[in-house]
């Protein structure tokens, strides 16, 4: 089994910066990917970016890159993503999870991640 803590999200004003972390615990960190996720109000769940076990592959959402990074110390048993360039439109509760599945790209899809923290609400305003 595999427990995700999510912490770090907080209000914010937009253009500022936010990093969220995911402390993991249960499982060797490295033998599982991660994924961040984030849902707003009244949407559903999306993709925002994972990382693969080594943390060498990463994908992000085209909404959030070149502004957001994902990674991930697995000798602290926590990932992290950092938030730049925030704005209004990346209000929601953010997710990590994980999966410990040998695929060899990166999973976009929520249900592919059987593993999910509480979840941290970030919210950015004008």
């Amino acid at each position: 089994q595999v427990h995700l803590a999510e912490a770090g999200g907080g209000l914010v004003q937009a253009g500022g910066s936010l990093t969220l972390s995911c402390a993991a615990s249960g499982r060797t960190f490295s033998s599982y990917a991660m994924g961040w996720f984030r849902q707003a109000p009244g949407k559903e769940r999306e993709f925002v970016g994972g990382i693969s076990r080594s943390g060498a592959q990463k994908v992000y959402a085209d909404s959030v890159k070149g502004r957001f990074t994902i990674f991930r110390d697995n000798a602290e048993n926590t990932g992290y993503l950092q938030m730049n360039s925030l704005k209004p439109e990346d209000t929601a509760i953010y997710y990590c999870a994980a999966h410990l599945n040998e695929w060899t790209t990166i999973r976009t899809g929520a249900n592919e991640y059987p593993y999910w923290g509480q979840g941290t609400q970030v919210t950015v305003s004008s």
